[in-house]
């Protein structure tokens, strides 16, 4: 089924998803999201620099993927708008992007034990999840990645993967759509904390890759106004704002 979106219903859905983040603790006063222009593919839209809970409308603004804001604006973008550029540059098949400080992914990004879906909600990070250093290719900095050049060595660490660790700073994880992108950064954190608990009793059963393919395929296929779609109304009333409900002409 092919399902077109208007720039207005793509602006809502970046607003919305900023506020799903924050309300289901995956942001706090940092972290962002965006989503690929649908018309200009090597544009993007995402907030000017502001916490996500603040965000309304308004705020969104239109950059390139290298990072320049277009359009005369003057307002400040985040820092941190590389990740986002960097990945829509090397995949042309990912419409949105994601990046947090997830408190519960943060030490599978300093230690050795790997972050793998355990619970079927969970699929979508996908059965291998990197961890991007900084520290491997540019030293000692302030772990952000403020440059084109450490937003692409971030998206070939990312790869063909739906998430990516940073160590000792977050994650960022992709998706075809706003709402996938927000399923998969929701679920990573869930999936995170009950590794957590679950590695008290080892040994621990992850999903297999046949299991994590099915079920993400299912995803994939579900109609309007279901998987997705479905975890977004219920975020939206979390967050309290009104779901727009997705029909055949409009995502």
């Amino acid at each position: 089924m092919d399902i077109t979106i208007t720039i207005k219903d793509l602006i809502e859905d970046v607003v919305a998803a900023n506020r799903i983040l924050a309300a289901e603790n995956v942001v706090d006063a940092f972290g962002h999201v965006s989503a690929r222009h649908p018309e200009k593919p090597r544009h993007y839209f995402i907030a000017r620099a502001l916490p996500p809970e603040l965000i309304t409308a308004e705020d969104i603004m239109e950059i390139t993927l290298d990072g320049e804001v277009v359009n005369g604006d003057t307002r400040k973008p985040y820092l941190e708008r590389h990740i986002h550029g960097a990945i829509y540059e090397a995949q042309p098949d990912v419409k949105s992007v994601v990046h947090s400080h997830s408190r519960s992914v943060i030490p599978y990004s300093v230690t050795d034990e790997r972050l793998r879906p355990i619970v079927h909600s969970c699929a979508t990070i996908g059965g291998h999840i990197p961890v991007w250093d900084a520290q491997a290719t540019f030293g000692d900095t302030n772990m952000l990645i403020s440059s084109m050049a450490m937003g692409r060595d971030f998206a070939k660490v990312l790869g063909q993967n739906n998430a990516a660790l940073m160590r000792g700073h977050g994650c960022t994880v992709i998706g075809r759509s706003v709402r996938e992108a927000v399923y998969t950064a929701v679920y990573l954190e869930v999936n995170a904390g009950l590794q957590m608990q679950a590695s008290r009793f080892p040994p621990v059963k992850f999903l297999t890759e046949g299991e994590i393919k099915i079920i993400c395929q299912r995803l994939a296929d579900a109609k309007p106004n279901e998987g997705y779609d479905r975890a977004w109304e219920y975020w939206c009333r979390h967050a309290g704002i009104e779901a727009r409900t997705r029909t055949p002409d409009s995502i």
